[in-house]
Protein backbone atom coordinates (compact mmCIF):
# COMPACT_ATOMS: atom_id res chain seq x y z
CA UNK A 1 0.00 0.00 0.00
CA UNK A 2 1.44 3.43 -0.79
CA UNK A 3 2.22 5.69 2.19
CA UNK A 4 0.84 8.77 -0.02
CA UNK A 5 -1.57 9.02 -2.68
CA UNK A 6 -2.22 12.20 -4.66
CA UNK A 7 -5.60 11.66 -6.60
CA UNK A 8 -6.30 13.91 -9.69
CA UNK A 9 -5.05 17.01 -7.32
CA UNK A 10 -5.54 20.47 -9.04
CA UNK A 11 -5.38 23.89 -7.34
CA UNK A 12 -6.64 27.37 -8.70
CA UNK A 13 -5.55 30.96 -7.98
CA UNK A 14 -8.16 33.15 -9.79
CA UNK A 15 -7.80 31.73 -13.39
CA UNK A 16 -4.21 30.24 -13.06
CA UNK A 17 -3.93 26.87 -12.47
CA UNK A 18 -1.16 25.97 -10.54
CA UNK A 19 -1.89 22.23 -10.31
CA UNK A 20 -3.43 20.70 -13.10
CA UNK A 21 -5.33 16.75 -12.26
CA UNK A 22 -1.73 15.30 -10.66
CA UNK A 23 -1.97 11.92 -9.59
CA UNK A 24 1.04 10.08 -8.39
CA UNK A 25 1.75 7.87 -5.69
CA UNK A 26 4.80 7.34 -2.89
CA UNK A 27 5.75 4.06 -1.86
CA UNK A 28 7.23 3.90 2.21
CA UNK A 29 11.14 4.70 2.58
CA UNK A 30 10.87 5.90 -0.75
CA UNK A 31 12.57 8.99 -1.74
CA UNK A 32 10.56 10.75 -4.13
CA UNK A 33 11.50 14.01 -6.17
CA UNK A 34 9.36 16.74 -7.75
CA UNK A 35 11.69 18.30 -10.20
CA UNK A 36 10.94 21.18 -12.24
CA UNK A 37 11.56 24.98 -13.40
CA UNK A 38 10.14 27.90 -11.05
CA UNK A 39 6.38 28.34 -11.58
CA UNK A 40 5.83 24.15 -12.26
CA UNK A 41 3.66 24.21 -9.18
CA UNK A 42 6.09 21.65 -7.44
CA UNK A 43 5.71 23.78 -4.02
CA UNK A 44 2.44 24.26 -4.32
CA UNK A 45 1.99 20.80 -4.24
CA UNK A 46 4.29 19.86 -1.21
CA UNK A 47 2.18 23.17 0.67
CA UNK A 48 -0.87 20.80 -0.36
CA UNK A 49 0.75 17.85 1.11
CA UNK A 50 2.00 19.67 4.39
CA UNK A 51 -1.51 20.93 5.23
CA UNK A 52 -0.65 24.37 4.55
CA UNK A 53 -2.82 24.80 1.87
CA UNK A 54 -5.95 22.91 0.25
CA UNK A 55 -7.03 21.37 -3.58
CA UNK A 56 -9.62 22.69 -5.08
CA UNK A 57 -10.04 18.89 -6.76
CA UNK A 58 -9.18 15.57 -5.82
CA UNK A 59 -8.00 14.07 -2.61
CA UNK A 60 -4.49 13.85 -0.69
CA UNK A 61 -4.29 10.43 1.28
CA UNK A 62 -1.67 9.11 3.95
CA UNK A 63 -1.62 5.85 4.98
CA UNK A 64 -5.11 5.21 2.66
CA UNK A 65 -6.60 8.08 5.12
CA UNK A 66 -7.74 11.47 3.48
CA UNK A 67 -6.34 14.68 5.16
CA UNK A 68 -8.67 16.84 3.89
CA UNK A 69 -10.01 17.41 7.47
CA UNK A 70 -6.26 16.98 9.06
CA UNK A 71 -4.83 20.37 10.12
CA UNK A 72 -1.08 20.72 9.26
CA UNK A 73 -0.19 20.51 13.26
CA UNK A 74 -2.09 17.40 13.51
CA UNK A 75 -0.16 15.54 10.11
CA UNK A 76 2.79 12.96 10.83
CA UNK A 77 4.58 15.24 8.36
CA UNK A 78 7.53 18.07 9.03
CA UNK A 79 8.45 20.21 5.86
CA UNK A 80 12.02 21.92 5.70
CA UNK A 81 11.74 24.83 4.23
CA UNK A 82 13.65 27.52 1.81
CA UNK A 83 13.65 30.00 4.26
CA UNK A 84 15.12 28.50 7.52
CA UNK A 85 11.82 29.68 9.72
CA UNK A 86 14.46 29.45 12.64
CA UNK A 87 13.12 31.05 16.09
CA UNK A 88 16.04 33.57 16.71
CA UNK A 89 15.55 34.05 20.54
CA UNK A 90 16.20 29.96 20.93
CA UNK A 91 19.99 28.48 20.54
CA UNK A 92 20.33 25.92 17.88
CA UNK A 93 19.67 22.61 20.20
CA UNK A 94 16.76 24.78 21.27
CA UNK A 95 15.24 25.27 17.76
CA UNK A 96 16.19 21.42 16.63
CA UNK A 97 14.48 20.32 20.13
CA UNK A 98 11.11 22.43 19.80
CA UNK A 99 9.59 19.60 17.84
CA UNK A 100 10.07 17.05 20.35
CA UNK A 101 9.39 19.27 23.50
CA UNK A 102 6.27 20.01 21.60
CA UNK A 103 5.31 16.22 21.61
CA UNK A 104 5.63 16.38 25.73
CA UNK A 105 9.44 13.91 25.65
CA UNK A 106 11.23 13.70 28.55
CA UNK A 107 14.30 15.75 28.68
CA UNK A 108 16.83 13.30 28.42
CA UNK A 109 15.14 11.63 25.52
CA UNK A 110 14.96 15.37 23.85
CA UNK A 111 18.72 16.05 24.85
CA UNK A 112 19.74 12.32 23.40
CA UNK A 113 17.82 13.49 20.13
CA UNK A 114 18.92 16.63 20.14
CA UNK A 115 22.65 15.53 19.94
CA UNK A 116 22.21 13.00 17.37
CA UNK A 117 20.24 15.53 14.82
CA UNK A 118 23.38 17.70 15.12
CA UNK A 119 25.63 15.69 14.81
CA UNK A 120 24.07 14.19 11.60
CA UNK A 121 24.35 17.96 9.81
CA UNK A 122 27.97 18.77 11.31
CA UNK A 123 26.48 21.23 13.99
CA UNK A 124 27.44 19.79 16.92
CA UNK A 125 29.96 22.22 18.41
CA UNK A 126 27.24 24.61 17.47
CA UNK A 127 24.44 24.06 19.99
CA UNK A 128 24.73 26.46 22.15
CA UNK A 129 25.02 29.60 18.77
CA UNK A 130 22.02 31.22 18.31
CA UNK A 131 20.65 31.67 14.36
CA UNK A 132 22.38 35.14 13.93
CA UNK A 133 25.73 33.56 14.70
CA UNK A 134 26.15 31.18 12.46
CA UNK A 135 26.30 31.31 8.67
CA UNK A 136 23.07 30.97 5.85
CA UNK A 137 24.52 27.09 5.19
CA UNK A 138 24.69 26.43 8.73
CA UNK A 139 21.12 27.78 9.35
CA UNK A 140 20.08 25.25 6.33
CA UNK A 141 21.25 22.73 8.71
CA UNK A 142 19.86 23.70 11.78
CA UNK A 143 16.62 23.09 9.80
CA UNK A 144 17.26 20.41 8.00
CA UNK A 145 17.94 18.57 11.58
CA UNK A 146 15.01 20.18 13.26
CA UNK A 147 12.82 18.19 10.29
CA UNK A 148 14.32 14.67 11.04
CA UNK A 149 14.90 15.21 15.03
CA UNK A 150 11.85 13.39 15.93
CA UNK A 151 11.71 10.87 12.36
CA UNK A 152 7.62 11.53 10.87
CA UNK A 153 6.16 9.79 8.83
CA UNK A 154 7.10 11.79 5.85
CA UNK A 155 9.38 14.76 4.97
CA UNK A 156 8.66 17.32 2.91
CA UNK A 157 12.02 19.03 1.89
CA UNK A 158 11.79 22.42 -0.19
CA UNK A 159 14.91 22.84 -1.93
CA UNK A 160 16.75 22.62 1.46
CA UNK A 161 20.40 22.15 0.26
CA UNK A 162 20.39 24.91 -2.17
CA UNK A 163 22.07 27.20 0.51
CA UNK A 164 24.96 25.17 0.76
CA UNK A 165 28.17 25.06 -0.45
CA UNK A 166 29.03 22.87 -3.29
CA UNK A 167 31.37 20.43 -1.01
CA UNK A 168 28.39 20.57 1.89
CA UNK A 169 26.15 19.68 -0.19
CA UNK A 170 27.56 16.80 -1.52
CA UNK A 171 27.92 15.67 2.07
CA UNK A 172 24.22 16.51 2.78
CA UNK A 173 23.45 14.40 -0.01
CA UNK A 174 25.01 11.24 1.48
CA UNK A 175 24.17 11.93 4.76
CA UNK A 176 20.25 12.32 3.35
CA UNK A 177 20.34 9.10 1.87
CA UNK A 178 22.24 7.25 4.52
CA UNK A 179 19.68 8.21 6.87
CA UNK A 180 16.47 7.28 4.98
CA UNK A 181 18.08 3.74 5.14
CA UNK A 182 18.86 3.64 8.54
CA UNK A 183 15.05 4.60 9.95
CA UNK A 184 13.25 4.50 6.58
CA UNK A 185 11.88 8.13 6.24
CA UNK A 186 10.01 8.93 3.13
CA UNK A 187 10.81 12.03 1.35
CA UNK A 188 9.17 14.16 -0.92
CA UNK A 189 11.83 16.63 -2.04
CA UNK A 190 11.20 19.61 -4.13
CA UNK A 191 13.75 20.89 -6.55
CA UNK A 192 14.89 22.34 -9.57
CA UNK A 193 18.28 21.22 -9.47
CA UNK A 194 18.21 18.50 -12.29
CA UNK A 195 21.80 16.62 -10.87
CA UNK A 196 20.57 16.60 -7.36
CA UNK A 197 17.45 14.75 -8.67
CA UNK A 198 19.12 12.43 -10.61
CA UNK A 199 21.90 11.61 -7.88
CA UNK A 200 19.28 11.47 -4.65
CA UNK A 201 15.82 10.33 -5.63
CA UNK A 202 14.63 6.51 -6.14
CA UNK A 203 11.82 7.71 -8.82
CA UNK A 204 11.16 11.28 -9.96
CA UNK A 205 8.03 13.24 -11.09
CA UNK A 206 9.13 16.00 -13.61
CA UNK A 207 6.67 18.74 -14.02
CA UNK A 208 5.79 21.59 -16.11
CA UNK A 209 3.19 23.80 -15.90
CA UNK A 210 0.81 22.51 -13.07
CA UNK A 211 1.24 18.87 -14.76
CA UNK A 212 4.06 15.51 -14.33
CA UNK A 213 5.19 15.42 -17.75
CA UNK A 214 7.12 12.04 -17.09
CA UNK A 215 7.28 9.51 -13.75
CA UNK A 216 9.89 7.33 -13.28
CA UNK A 217 13.57 6.23 -12.35
CA UNK A 218 15.87 8.73 -12.68
CA UNK A 219 18.21 6.60 -15.47
CA UNK A 220 14.72 5.73 -17.46
CA UNK A 221 13.87 9.66 -17.38
CA UNK A 222 17.77 10.65 -17.97
CA UNK A 223 18.19 8.09 -21.03
CA UNK A 224 14.42 8.04 -22.08
CA UNK A 225 12.68 11.41 -22.17
CA UNK A 226 9.24 11.14 -23.61
CA UNK A 227 8.51 14.67 -24.86
CA UNK A 228 11.56 17.56 -25.74
CA UNK A 229 10.65 19.05 -22.60
CA UNK A 230 11.68 16.63 -20.45
CA UNK A 231 14.55 15.63 -22.84
CA UNK A 232 15.70 19.71 -23.24
CA UNK A 233 14.90 20.45 -19.11
CA UNK A 234 16.96 17.04 -17.95
CA UNK A 235 20.89 17.79 -18.38
CA UNK A 236 22.13 18.91 -21.68
CA UNK A 237 20.77 17.17 -24.66
CA UNK A 238 21.38 17.85 -28.62
CA UNK A 239 17.92 17.29 -30.20
CA UNK A 240 17.75 17.04 -33.40
CA UNK A 241 14.88 17.30 -35.52
CA UNK A 242 14.11 14.40 -37.73
CA UNK A 243 11.63 12.35 -40.32
CA UNK A 244 11.02 8.65 -39.90
CA UNK A 245 12.01 7.32 -43.45
CA UNK A 246 11.97 3.41 -42.43
CA UNK A 247 11.68 1.06 -39.53
CA UNK A 248 13.46 -1.41 -39.24
CA UNK A 249 14.23 -4.48 -36.87
CA UNK A 250 17.68 -3.40 -35.35
CA UNK A 251 16.68 0.17 -35.30
CA UNK A 252 15.72 3.01 -37.14
CA UNK A 253 16.82 5.49 -39.87
CA UNK A 254 16.30 8.83 -39.74
CA UNK A 255 16.58 12.12 -42.10
CA UNK A 256 17.48 14.93 -40.34
CA UNK A 257 17.62 18.14 -42.48
CA UNK A 258 21.15 19.05 -43.73
CA UNK A 259 22.62 16.07 -42.20
CA UNK A 260 21.11 13.28 -44.40
CA UNK A 261 20.30 9.68 -42.69
CA UNK A 262 21.17 9.27 -39.30
CA UNK A 263 20.63 5.72 -37.69
CA UNK A 264 19.25 5.23 -34.61
CA UNK A 265 17.50 2.66 -31.91
CA UNK A 266 14.48 0.96 -32.54
CA UNK A 267 11.38 2.87 -30.63
CA UNK A 268 8.57 1.40 -29.77
CA UNK A 269 5.04 2.19 -32.02
CA UNK A 270 6.82 4.48 -34.24
CA UNK A 271 5.81 4.63 -37.99
CA UNK A 272 7.40 5.64 -41.44
CA UNK A 273 6.62 9.15 -42.32
CA UNK A 274 5.91 10.86 -38.65
CA UNK A 275 8.18 13.45 -37.51
CA UNK A 276 9.85 13.58 -34.05
CA UNK A 277 13.27 14.47 -32.55
CA UNK A 278 16.42 12.30 -31.61
CA UNK A 279 17.77 13.34 -28.27
CA UNK A 280 21.32 12.54 -27.84
CA UNK A 281 23.35 13.10 -25.08
CA UNK A 282 26.79 15.13 -25.08
CA UNK A 283 28.61 12.30 -23.92
CA UNK A 284 27.12 9.56 -26.85
CA UNK A 285 28.99 12.16 -29.33
CA UNK A 286 32.63 11.22 -29.90
CA UNK A 287 35.34 13.74 -31.39
CA UNK A 288 38.25 13.19 -33.57
CA UNK A 289 40.51 14.43 -36.00
CA UNK A 290 39.54 11.35 -37.78
CA UNK A 291 36.30 9.35 -38.30
CA UNK A 292 35.79 6.25 -36.38
CA UNK A 293 34.82 3.16 -38.82
CA UNK A 294 32.47 2.31 -35.86
CA UNK A 295 30.59 5.07 -36.31
CA UNK A 296 27.48 4.87 -38.22
CA UNK A 297 26.62 8.35 -37.89
CA UNK A 298 29.83 10.43 -39.01
CA UNK A 299 29.79 14.03 -39.95
CA UNK A 300 32.33 16.74 -40.27
CA UNK A 301 32.34 19.87 -38.20
CA UNK A 302 34.07 22.72 -36.61
CA UNK A 303 35.38 23.29 -32.57
CA UNK A 304 33.35 26.49 -32.02
CA UNK A 305 34.59 26.52 -28.18
CA UNK A 306 35.11 24.28 -25.37
CA UNK A 307 34.87 23.91 -21.34
CA UNK A 308 37.43 22.23 -19.64
CA UNK A 309 35.85 20.86 -15.84
CA UNK A 310 38.79 18.98 -14.98
CA UNK A 311 37.97 15.25 -15.59
CA UNK A 312 35.82 15.86 -18.45
CA UNK A 313 35.66 18.52 -21.75
CA UNK A 314 32.72 19.86 -23.44
CA UNK A 315 32.85 21.02 -26.58
CA UNK A 316 30.86 22.49 -29.63
CA UNK A 317 31.18 21.33 -32.77
CA UNK A 318 29.59 23.32 -35.37
CA UNK A 319 28.61 20.85 -38.34
CA UNK A 320 28.91 22.16 -42.00
CA UNK A 321 25.17 21.98 -42.06
CA UNK A 322 25.03 25.17 -39.25
CA UNK A 323 23.88 22.19 -36.99
CA UNK A 324 25.97 23.06 -33.42
CA UNK A 325 26.08 20.00 -31.65
CA UNK A 326 27.47 19.33 -28.20
CA UNK A 327 30.10 16.16 -27.16
CA UNK A 328 31.44 15.48 -23.62
CA UNK A 329 35.15 13.69 -23.52
CA UNK A 330 36.43 12.49 -20.51
CA UNK A 331 40.43 13.64 -20.04
CA UNK A 332 41.91 10.66 -19.64
CA UNK A 333 40.78 8.78 -22.83
CA UNK A 334 43.52 6.90 -24.05
CA UNK A 335 45.58 7.60 -27.26
CA UNK A 336 44.49 11.84 -26.67
CA UNK A 337 47.99 13.16 -27.32
CA UNK A 338 46.01 16.61 -26.46
CA UNK A 339 42.83 18.80 -26.63
CA UNK A 340 41.16 19.87 -29.86
CA UNK A 341 41.40 23.42 -30.16
CA UNK A 342 38.70 26.11 -31.00
CA UNK A 343 38.72 26.51 -34.83
CA UNK A 344 40.27 22.61 -35.42
CA UNK A 345 38.78 20.76 -38.39
CA UNK A 346 37.18 17.62 -36.77
CA UNK A 347 34.55 14.70 -37.43
CA UNK A 348 31.98 14.12 -35.19
CA UNK A 349 29.66 10.57 -34.54
CA UNK A 350 28.07 8.53 -32.86
CA UNK A 351 26.55 4.90 -32.78
CA UNK A 352 23.33 3.36 -34.46
CA UNK A 353 22.57 2.93 -30.69
CA UNK A 354 23.02 6.11 -29.17
CA UNK A 355 20.67 8.66 -28.90
CA UNK A 356 16.90 7.77 -28.03
CA UNK A 357 14.05 8.88 -30.64
CA UNK A 358 11.18 11.52 -29.08
CA UNK A 359 7.60 11.22 -31.10
CA UNK A 360 6.68 14.60 -31.37
CA UNK A 361 2.67 15.03 -29.77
Amino acid sequence: MPLLEIRRVTRRFGDFTAVDDVSFAVEPGEFFTLLGPSGCGKTTLLRMIAGFDLPDAGQILLDGRDLADTPAERRPVHTVFQNFALFPHLSVARNVAFPLRMAGLGEGEVKRRTADALDMVHLGELAEHYPHEISGGQKQRVALARGLVNRPRLLLLDEPLGALDLKLREEMQLELIKLQREVGITFVFVTHAQNEALALSHRIAVMNAGRVEQLDEPSRIYGFPVNRFVADFIGNCNLLEAEVRAVEADGLRLSVAGLGEVRAPAAEGCQTGERGLLALRPEQVQVAAEADPAWANRFPGQVRDFLYVGDVTTYQVRLDNGYTLQALLPNAAPGRARFHETGDRVMVGWSAQAGHYVREA
